[in-house]
This record gives C-alpha cells, structure tokens and sequence, in this order.
C-alpha cells in the first residue's frame, strides 16, 4: 500500500473544500439551535400545581410561582421539596429539548467529541 493509495481526497469522494463547507454550515445551524434554545422558558410545576419554575434555555431559574396555599409553617420542608421538584423537572425539560435539538442537527450521530 502506498501512499498515495486514497487518491480523490480519501473522504468517501468528498474533496477538502466541500467538507469545510458544511462543516460551516453544521457549525452555523449549530449557533442557531442554540441561540434558539437560550431564549425558550420551560416550566414545571410541583405538589398539584401550587409550586411552579420556570427555567430559560440558559438553565437559568427565571421565575418561581408558590400558591399561599402551599405554604404551612409547620411543614417548611414539603414546600422545599415541591420547590426543587418543580425546578429540577424543568431543568430536565431544558435539557431534553437541547439533546433533542441537537440530535436533529447531527442526524442522530450523538455526542460527536467536543467538535462543536
């Protein structure tokens, strides 16, 4: 085998500058997507309803609704438990839709090593 043995480029036939061309366009749809997602809210609610967050696509906790009726002086550490229940199930929804969003970009190749 000689070196000169994967004449044409060796990538399946796809010559440098066309692979450079949508490696771009994969890295600009990839800023799009998360620009997107950075700007969309997910809520959450927690104990029927009375406990509700909501999180930006920045994983940021942007809002966090409480009835009075969930708040009983002599059972604090149900309303903190409601309270990250709902904060931590819309983290979760944020991250599903960036997984997902990402898995739509990369045509369900996964995690592709750091390369974005």
């Amino acid at each position: 085998m000689g070196r000169n043995q994967f004449r044409g480029g060796g990538y399946g036939g796809m010559n440098q500058a066309a692979m450079m061309k949508q490696a771009q366009k994969m890295q600009q749809n990839l800023m799009q997507m998360q620009e997107e997602l950075e700007q969309a809210t997910y809520t959450a609610a927690a104990g029927g309803g009375v406990v509700k967050a909501t999180v930006s696509g920045k994983r940021e906790l942007t809002e966090l609704v409480i009835d009075p009726e969930a708040v009983d002086p002599e059972d604090v550490e149900m309303l903190q438990d409601m309270i990250m229940a709902a904060v931590n199930e819309a983290l979760r929804k944020a991250e599903d839709a960036s997984a997902q969003s990402m898995s739509r970009l990369t045509g369900g190749l996964g995690n592709l090593g750091g390369l974005f």
